[in-house]
C-alpha cells in the first residue's frame, strides 16, 4: 500500500480507530493497522473505500468477518461498516464503556470486545481534556 493511501485512511480516521474510536496517542506503543473492511480473502479491493484504520485489538477481533450473531436474537447480523454507517447510529460512549444501541452495534460490541477490562482501562487513562 502506497504512502499516500496510507496517510489518507489515517487523516480520515483523524487517527482514531474506526471502530473502538480509541485514539492512537493512548496507545503509543501500538501502531494502528490499515485494514479491509471487507477482507482480501473475500474481495480483491485496496481502495481507500475498503480501508479503514483500526487499533490492533478491534483488528484482531475482527478478522475476516463481515457478521457475526447476535448475542440476544442468534440471527446473523451485519458488523459496523465504517465506510457506510455512522458511528453515533449504533454506539454510545458512557463514562469509559461502549455500547451499542443497534442490533449492528451490540453484536459489533460483542465480537469486538470493545468493553474488555483492558481496553476500559485504556480509555480511563485518557484525559479528556487534552
Amino acid at each position: 500500500m502506497d504512502v499516500a493511501t496510507q496517510k489518507l485512511v489515517r487523516n480520515r480516521a483523524g487517527n482514531c480507530c474506526e471502530y473502538c474510536h480509541l485514539h492512537q496517542d493512548a496507545a503509543p506503543f501500538l501502531r494502528f493497522h490499515i485494514e479491509h473492511v471487507q477482507a482480501r480473502q473475500h474481495i480483491q479491493d485496496d481502495s481507500p473505500d475498503n480501508l479503514a484504520l483500526a487499533c490492533p485489538d478491534c483488528n484482531r477481533h475482527k478478522g475476516p468477518n463481515l457478521t457475526t450473531i447476535d448475542p440476544n436474537t442468534r440471527e446473523i447480523v451485519l458488523l459496523f461498516h465504517p465506510r457506510r454507517d455512522i458511528w453515533s447510529d449504533h454506539f454510545l460512549i458512557e463514562g469509559n464503556f461502549i455500547r451499542g444501541i443497534s442490533q449492528i452495534g451490540i453484536a459489533t460490541e460483542k465480537l469486538l470486545a470493545f468493553n474488555s477490562d483492558e481496553r476500559v482501562e485504556m480509555r480511563s487513562e485518557i484525559d479528556p481534556t487534552s
